[in-house]
């Protein structure tokens, strides 16, 4: 296996079916560009003249447009900026915490990444778009759903205050699982 010696970024971007590694190569003598997304060759480009511009691939099982722009800062030093759905990774983030609900927990000594995308009722675990059954409940909606041998539930219920909107919470047998930070 050749060395990643030219290994000038790597990003992390969390999307509903997971955590997406992107890794970026970029030989300043030689011009390569090489896109590795989860370890997996993406792109390669040898022998590039012109050192500055972009590359355009796609993340996940949604396949999510990604661009790396690249940028001269001076002289021989370089920028190398992540863009998701043409977004600047920190702004996707941003939005998609808003768009999204994540948890995280272990179910019999196995981990899940459960994520909900609030716009569609999606559910998503461990990268996997999961068979739901929703209800009308007196306080709200539930969304039924199963893990291996647990049956999990989002509820989604007013918060009576309208900034906050609705507030989802995972419940998996009894226990409210409390909500990811990505």
């Amino acid at each position: 296996l050749e060395k990643m010696t030219d290994l000038v970024a790597v990003w992390e971007v969390a999307l509903s079916d997971g955590v997406h590694k992107i890794e970026f190569e970029h030989g300043t003598t030689s011009g390569k560009r090489v896109v590795y997304v989860d370890g997996k060759e993406e792109i390669r480009k040898e022998w590039m003249f012109k050192l500055v511009g972009k590359e355009t691939f796609t993340v996940g099982a949604a396949k999510t447009k990604a661009t790396i722009n690249i940028d001269a800062v001076s002289g021989f030093a370089y920028e190398y900026t992540l863009e998701i759905n043409g977004k600047s990774l920190k702004k996707y983030m941003e939005n998609r915490s808003k768009t999204t609900n994540t948890w995280v927990l272990s179910l019999g000594g196995t981990d899940y990444r459960v994520v909900l995308e609030k716009d569609t009722m999606d559910v998503w675990c461990n990268g996997q778009k999961m068979e739901t059954a929703g209800e009308f409940v007196e306080d709200g909606t539930e969304t039924h759903f199963s893990v291996g041998d647990y049956s999990c539930c989002i509820k989604a219920v007013s918060s009576g205050k309208r900034k906050e909107g609705i507030i989802h919470t995972l419940i998996v047998g009894d226990r409210e699982i409390p909500e990811a930070v990505e």
